[in-house]
């Protein structure tokens, strides 16, 4: 009967984690779509926005030729919708930045109107084509101060997803342990009976952070403050760089992770005194500190 209830038991736990497993399945695939969708939007209205803006390069091309003598405005004009080209191939944007250079596209036909305007009538070109340089110049400076608000605002946009995405620690412990002739372990509070330090901690759930195989670095440091083992050393490109006892892996799924790690002495046994152990991410971010005492 209790063997009966038991497999009943492993039934439902098995039918829940697969359950639990498909709506991650669904969740992910879901996030999938919807990324290349927006990445689809995106390609499609940055195709429209260049195509409006080589349509209207062609029209001055156009009125260039046509005209009798070569008009300063309409050169400049069009060699400012070059630029624009240039800008939204190379851009990163969002769509609503690129519908609001298709609302620049109308203003810039209005622009050329008014343009072709004042090559048909020299007498009043020279009072025009003053009013349009001014023009031009706000529209100028009011585009450069567009341009730096979308640097500011896609720089801040990736450093806030880069410290959003990052992993942190929602538990650390540090035990000592010894290990029992049975290989059981039991915490001990002395250093002679120490056989080996027990370093565990929780990594949080992060849906925006990468999933896949990590790295976090363990550093032990002793009472006279040298790293235990002799330690390994990692550094950045940034300059930055962090000696370890030990490097522990693990595979992240976004959800929250126990992972253990144990940490032998290479010298032999454990020193009396207080310890320090601190943990690292990959990138030498420190997640987390713990201290103890050995007696």
């Amino acid at each position: 009967m209790t063997e009966t209830k038991n497999n009943n038991g492993l039934k439902v736990i098995a039918g829940l984690l697969a359950v639990v497993l498909l709506g991650t399945i669904i969740y992910t695939v879901s996030l999938y779509q919807d990324k290349k969708k927006r990445e689809g939007e995106l390609t499609a209205e940055k195709e429209l926005v260049v195509e409006d803006l080589r349509s209207l390069q062609s029209e001055y091309d156009k009125a260039i030729l046509e005209s009798n003598a070569t008009n300063e405005e309409l050169v400049e004009a069009r060699d400012r919708i070059a630029k624009y080209i240039d800008s939204v191939q190379t851009m990163k944007a969002d769509l609503s930045t690129l519908r609001r250079y298709r609302n620049q596209v109308a203003v810039l036909r209005q622009e050329r109107e008014e343009l072709l305007k004042q090559v048909d009538s020299l007498t009043r070109s020279n009072t025009l084509l003053a009013m349009q340089r001014d023009s031009t110049f706000v529209e100028l400076e009011k585009q450069a101060v567009f341009n730096d608000s979308l640097v500011v605002q896609n720089t801040q946009l990736a450093e806030a997803v880069e410290r959003g995405s990052a992993l942190n620690l929602s538990d650390f412990n540090v035990d000592a342990v010894k290990e029992r002739s049975s290989g059981r372990l039991v915490s001990t509070p002395r250093a002679r009976n120490t056989d080996k330090l027990k370093v565990c901690f929780t990594v949080a759930d992060n849906v925006i952070a990468q999933a896949g195989d990590r790295q976090f670095l363990i550093e032990v440091l002793d009472p006279q403050g040298n790293v235990l083992g002799g330690g390994s050393t990692k550094s950045t490109d940034e300059g930055a760089s962090v000696t370890y006892t030990k490097a522990t892996e693990f595979y992240y799924e976004n959800q929250d992770l126990d992972v253990c790690d144990f940490i032998n002495n290479p010298a032999g046994a454990f020193q009396s005194g207080n310890y320090m152990v601190n943990v690292y991410d990959d990138n030498l971010k420190l997640l987390g500190t713990s201290k103890f005492t050995l007696k």
